[in-house]
């Protein structure tokens, strides 16, 4: 096993090495302290949506038990923590009455972190929207973006003076495309027009709630969070290349594009541009503003072909096959390289800022025995990724930090609980925490940092 102060090494001594978590996916207590339902809530109770029926109720009870899960970061050596604010917990119908219970759980959070000498990275929306937006269309509605602008302004002012770097959103993708075209997550939306509208409203909120930020918490980095695909054509075929462009279009570009360069990519308008809702005067210069940061979350790559269907609906585009025969217990490729080539092809193509791998790590459903957990595929996939963003900083990346997904076991999405990311096995039925042998070595490799080995110049 490659040993953890070694390969600290390979990173600059001011390298963020922190854990990540959501919100919905552990706190529980969706019902306590004035919490409203969110969509994610319905979802969970409409049967056949979610595994199981499995729901955010209870999830790894953090709302009760932050404190000891803030020890146990600190324990882990972790330097920054990468949380989500919960819309239900501040503004419980998403517009109106502001809950100030809410607000006064990420206080204590906040503070808690501070006191154990932790970063807070807040993310402001990781998928919980309000259930009562819903009756405004919600992502497909305009207002919602609005919505979005004043939550953003109330969290900020609690919150700002205290946060080390905040994010909009965590992956529009899934938000727009799997929860409005695919139907995989809430609301179950299986529509493309549907989708185009959340796509347009959903970058709209990023710029408007960049706006909130910078008037109320102008000192804090401000970004965005987007799983950007490196799509991988099947072949060498020019289908199948041009497959890839259209790919590339449809799932990274309808966000970088307008973000970082004022526009929707060129073939993606011409194929849907007639389907898109009004873009008002003014949307793409307040999507366009210039973020301070990005995070990237990456856990595998996307292969397509060209579909040859007549009339095929655009992208137009088939699966490919894997190249790799490792998969994780979730069924996706385990491929490193492609987390370098990414980041390299993101940079070539757009004048990006400095950059955060926000979530990576790996599916990995083993329990422990004798009171530990062997997740050694996990440690492996660890090892593996964090091998490509040392290499990416050697070649002049401006790669910043690194958090793990996840700090503990959690609820998966439409997986439920039958699907474990975490650094830390959690067992649902006693909340016991285990921390697994994957942990302990990237606990060995976290506290290392911050060290001496800064680096000596910053880039222009």
């Amino acid at each position: 096993m490659i040993d953890p102060k070694q390969f600290a090494d390979r990173f600059p001594g001011d390298f963020v090495f922190g854990v990540a978590t959501a919100s919905f996916q552990i706190e529980g207590a969706s019902k306590e302290d004035g919490r409203k339902p969110s969509i994610w809530d319905a979802f969970c109770a409409m049967p056949g949506r979610v595994y199981g029926r499995h729901n955010g109720e209870v999830a790894c009870d953090h709302y009760h038990r932050w404190e000891q899960d803030l020890d146990m970061m600190k324990e882990m050596g972790a330097s920054a923590y990468r949380f989500s604010i919960a819309w239900p917990r501040i503004i419980p119908e998403g517009t109106g009455r502001i809950n100030e219970a809410g607000l006064d759980f990420y206080d204590k959070l906040v503070d808690g972190l501070q006191a154990r000498g932790i970063k807070a990275y807040a993310t402001l929306y990781h998928w919980d929207l309000p259930l009562a937006l819903m009756g405004e269309g919600g992502w497909t509605g305009r207002s919602t973006a609005y919505a979005f602008q004043r939550y953003a302004k109330v969290v900020m002012a609690r919150l700002g003076d205290r946060l080390d770097a905040v994010a909009t959103f965590n992956e529009p993708w899934c938000s727009v495309w799997l929860s409005h075209l695919y139907g995989i997550h809430a609301p179950g939306e299986k529509n493309m027009d549907a989708a185009l509208h959340a796509l347009h409203y959903t970058n709209l909120a990023h710029g408007l709630g960049l706006d909130a930020i910078r008037q109320v918490a102008p000192q804090v980095p401000a970004g965005i969070v987007l799983n950007a695909h490196e799509v991988i054509a099947g072949s060498d075929s020019e289908a199948d290349k041009a497959a890839a462009e259209r790919a590339f279009q449809f799932h990274n570009g309808v966000f970088f594009d307008p973000i970082i360069n004022g526009h929707y990519p060129d073939d993606f308008m011409s194929a849907l541009g007639d389907r898109m809702p009004v873009i008002e005067d003014g949307d793409l210069e307040v999507i366009s503003q210039k973020i301070d940061w990005w995070g990237l979350n990456y856990y595998t790559p996307m292969r397509v072909a060209d579909d040859p269907t007549p009339g095929a609906e655009f992208p137009a585009t088939a699966g490919a096959p894997p190249v790799s025969k490792v998969k994780t217990d979730i069924g996706w490729e385990v491929y490193a390289p492609a987390l370098k080539s990414l980041v390299k092809g993101l940079y070539d193509r757009y004048d990006l800022p400095e950059c955060y791998i926000t979530e990576n790590g790996a599916c990995y459903n083993m329990g422990p025995e004798g009171g530990e957990v062997n997740d050694q595929p996990r440690l492996d996939y660890y090892v593996e990724h964090l091998g490509m963003v040392a290499d990416l900083i050697q070649e002049g990346i401006p790669m910043r930090g690194y958090f793990a997904w996840s700090l503990m076991d959690n609820f998966e999405w439409a997986e439920g609980y039958r699907m474990r990311f975490g650094l830390v096995y959690v067992d649902y039925e006693t909340q016991e925490r285990i921390i697994k042998k994957s942990g302990k070595w990237y606990s060995a490799l976290a506290s290392e940092f911050p060290k001496g080995n800064h680096r000596s110049s910053e880039p222009a």
